[in-house]
């Protein structure tokens, strides 16, 4: 009886360390390929990822990617190298296909030995898939389909990320358990895949591993962390909003090809929608041609982003979140928040046996 009673009593334990080992088995070939303790990439937010989270984030044993955005070549080089000064883990570096100075910026990167570089905006440019693997570092991609993901893994690319649309910031069409659906079966014994777009808690992130994911981005979970420099305000309606909150904008003027940005809705929303016309009314004068329309809307959601994350004008300035946001409660800090994700997976896995 007495074997009995202590044969039960270690079972629990038996049990999570068999889920934890099933988490890193999961996780495994993301985690080789990021050189992190877990598969989970930080999403690059706009004046969010920054020096500050992505240094946290690596630190905790995921892997932190700097926001490029619409930076310079010189801005960028300062910001690796003050990461650099509060990590000795790996990091990667977030870059929009449709920069100007892409081909300055991999440069940059490479000038600093960056060993994961992520594309995003687009079908990237002849010419800068080569560039960045020139240099040893490797390529993550995101693909909106699941022919452009076999278009990108024969191209070459090390890795995929595919983002439904759930997640904060420009978005695509399709729901993240849609293209989950599509797309892992067909390319997850190709290259590893992260998924990401709504993904709040580690029973999802369990669940995606299971499907064939190598690891996850999450972005709008870590917003609210305390090594975040989002502004208190900002923070402040991250933790009041509910999912429903996120939603998409809406394009106007069918010749504007406006990619939707989800955020919480506020006056700034609005102000979109009437920016919109206002740059449609410009087309119609003449005024400025197509891409520097474009352009005029880019530059909007750039200043509207900062006006919220740094300055705190959470009524004028862009709340980008994703719908995940109903999941951010309060403030943590980052290494509490993988640490609960990890937690929750492993439980989800010992749960499913």
């Amino acid at each position: 009886m007495a074997n009995a009673a202590i044969h039960c009593a270690g079972a629990p334990l038996l049990a999570k360390a068999l889920a934890m080992s099933k988490l890193n088995e999961l996780m495994a070939r993301g985690t080789e390929l990021l050189g992190s303790d877990y598969a989970i990439l930080c999403g690059a937010m706009s004046w969010v990822s920054e020096r500050h989270l992505v240094s946290a984030i690596s630190n905790a044993g995921g892997f932190g990617v700097i926001a490029c955005g619409a930076m310079t070549p010189e801005l960028l080089d300062a910001e690796i190298a003050a990461t650099r000064t509060l990590t000795k883990r790996g990091f990667g570096v977030n870059l929009i296909t449709m920069h100007p100075q892409l081909f300055d910026l991999i440069a940059v990167c490479t000038s600093h030995g960056v060993g994961h570089v992520v594309l995003a905006g687009g079908l990237p440019p002849k010419g800068s898939l080569e560039a960045i693997k020139a240099s040893g570092a490797k390529v993550i991609c995101f693909t909106p389909t699941l022919a452009l993901g076999k278009k990108l893994v024969r191209s070459g690319v090390d890795a995929l990320v595919i983002e439904g649309m759930e997640a904060g910031g420009h978005i695509g069409p399709v729901s993240t358990s849609v293209l989950a659906q599509e797309i892992l079966p067909e390319l997850a014994g190709e290259v590893p895949i992260f998924v990401a777009g709504g993904i709040g808690r580690g029973e999802a992130i369990a669940g995606y591993l299971e499907m064939g994911a190598s690891g996850v981005q999450l972005g709008t979970r870590f917003v609210c962390a305390t090594e975040s420099i989002a502004h208190p305000a900002f923070k402040k309606a991250f933790i009041r909003a509910s999912a429903r909150d996120a939603i998409a904008s809406v394009q106007i003027d069918p010749r504007l090809p406006v990619i939707p940005v989800r955020a919480l809705k506020n006056a700034g929303t609005e102000a979109f929608t009437a920016k919109q016309r206002e740059v449609a009314n410009l087309l119609d004068a003449g005024t400025v041609d197509m891409p520097a329309a474009q352009l005029e809307i880019e530059h909007y959601w750039a200043g509207a982003l900062r006006r919220a994350v740094i300055d705190g004008d959470v009524e004028n300035g862009s709340l980008m979140a994703g719908q995940s946001v109903g999941m951010v409660t309060g403030e943590e800090s980052v290494a509490e928040i993988i640490a609960s994700l990890a937690r929750q997976a492993e439980a989800a896995l010992q749960t499913r046996g």
